[in-house]
């Protein structure tokens, strides 16, 4: 009995497009999300207030540029450790920030505590692609 991947799943996987989509499946929502906040800079600014951060314009800014400069490394699939990086950081912290159900009662624990550990499940994703990124690239 072989422990390999059936031959349908192996063709798919190996797929050069398999890859991409999979890493803009993964930066999407933070492609979209800066490109959102840069089309509304004052909901921006507004956001990181709301959350304590202060001064919540260059909170705004650097959150945007994360958010538009790490998909933008992955998906081109240069200084994609970087980008994973950025990305897997940037989780964390607003994981910790919007979803710290550690201080939560209730509903509202329950339902932070699950967005909390979806988040952690993303910044696996990241540090696959910076695993992945130079051994794909490598058998290219």
């Amino acid at each position: 009995m072989s422990l390999d991947n059936p031959r349908f799943v192996a063709v798919l996987l190996d797929w050069p497009g398999t890859a991409f989509l999979a890493r803009l499946a993964l930066t999407g929502p933070y492609l979209l999300g800066g490109i959102m906040k840069l089309a509304d800079w004052p909901g921006a600014v507004a956001e990181q207030a709301y959350f304590g951060m202060q001064p919540a314009a260059l909170f705004a800014a650097a959150t945007i540029a994360v958010e538009l400069v790490g998909p933008v490394l992955i998906l081109a699939d240069r200084l994609a450790w970087l980008g994973a990086g950025m990305l897997g950081m940037f989780t964390l912290l607003a994981a910790m920030v919007a979803n710290a159900f550690w201080g939560m009662d209730g509903q509202d624990r329950f339902m932070a505590t699950n967005a909390f550990f979806e988040h952690m499940g993303l910044i696996g994703g990241f540090v696959l692609v910076a695993i992945l990124s130079p051994r794909r690239r490598a058998r290219a």
